[in-house]
């Protein structure tokens, strides 16, 4: 465990304190000299979306559903030098697990998919970093899969140009803003320790990044920063932080209270097509990132609000929360 680690963990008493003011605050008037971010629509959008996908999914493996467990598990130490891969295994393809976890703070159980690397039950003495990839408004757990998240990690980490790590796929099934929906608290509640305690992960900080598309990359913006003691890094790909974080201050409030060392990496993207409202929400958060001088990466490529577009850049996308973990 390195020093932000442990710096991160002794914080994570202060989330505690502040996450059930976070969860129920109440949205106020958007800043006069700012535009106004992008509210999560009550219907579903209108997407552009093609009628294939290229990527073939990884094979999907349907696990017996568990419930979480009733306290955080103890978190599995890295090890020091990985097991050595069974021969041939970094040449198959990874596995998709296909989970749902009962909670009393959703209406319904929350589904999720799990993509466990190449090696993964060879290498039994080996723990692994964990992405937490949130799918777009109006779609599902399956949407990274079919964009080629798990096939476009086979690929990277049995070239050797990744390290292996796990994927975790939560299913948002509500288009309400957070103050509504309690998708997040479940995220970090109860799935964060659910997949610490059935998965052999390096349960710290800078192993945990979260992202998400449109819709998604508001949920990446609020579990990254509003509980930023639990994920080294935020990727927001064609997203926007929710108007009730941003109007009520809560987007400016975590950025002034993150200590600087400790401040995830953040990567935004959005096409250079992309719906206004979204690309103007986009460049509001960046702006702010700018104003208070925090590092992070900003991209704008070709492209539309559309699968197409992020099936593009899941590469690249993989590439970036990879980074840190080699």
């Amino acid at each position: 465990m390195n020093r932000n680690d442990l710096l991160r963990l002794k914080l994570m008493v202060v989330l505690a304190l502040f996450v059930p003011a976070l969860v129920s605050c109440t949205p106020g008037a958007a800043p006069a000299v700012e535009p106004t971010p992008v509210q999560a629509a009550t219907q579903t959008p209108t997407l552009v979306v093609p009628t294939q996908v290229t990527a073939t999914p990884t094979a999907a493996l349907t696990a017996t559903p568990t419930t979480a467990p009733s306290s955080s598990p103890t978190p599995v130490q890295p090890s020091a030098t990985p097991t050595e891969a069974a021969p041939g295994c970094l040449n198959l393809p990874g596995v998709v697990e296909i989970h749902s976890l009962e909670t009393t703070l959703l209406p319904d159980p929350l589904e999720f998919r799990v993509y466990l690397p190449p090696c993964y039950q060879e290498q039994a003495g080996q723990s692994y970093p964990v992405l937490y990839l949130i799918h777009g408004q109006s779609f599902t757990d399956d949407q990274w899969e079919r964009l080629g998240a798990g096939t476009t990690a086979d690929e990277l980490i049995a070239a050797g140009e990744l390290p292996p790590f796990l994927i975790v796929m939560p299913r948002d099934r509500s288009w309400q803003e957070p103050t509504f929906d309690n998708f997040g608290r479940v995220i970090v509640e109860e799935l964060l320790p659910w997949v610490d305690a059935h998965y052999r992960t390096r349960a710290f900080p800078s192993y945990r990044a979260v992202g998400g598309l449109s819709r998604g990359g508001g949920w990446a913006v609020h579990l990254g920063l509003g509980y930023w003691p639990l994920f080294g890094s935020v990727g927001v790909h064609s997203g926007f932080a929710f108007q009730s974080d941003a109007n009520s201050g809560g987007v400016r409030r975590w950025l002034s209270s993150i200590p600087p060392e400790l401040m995830p990496r953040i990567y935004m993207d959005v096409g250079d097509n992309d719906r206004p409202e979204i690309a103007q929400a986009a460049a509001w958060l960046e702006r702010l990132l700018t104003e208070y001088g925090l590092a992070h990466e900003w991209h704008m490529f070709s492209g539309y609000h559309e699968e197409e577009y992020w099936q593009a850049h899941v590469e690249d996308y993989l590439r970036w929360y990879a980074a840190p973990w080699k």
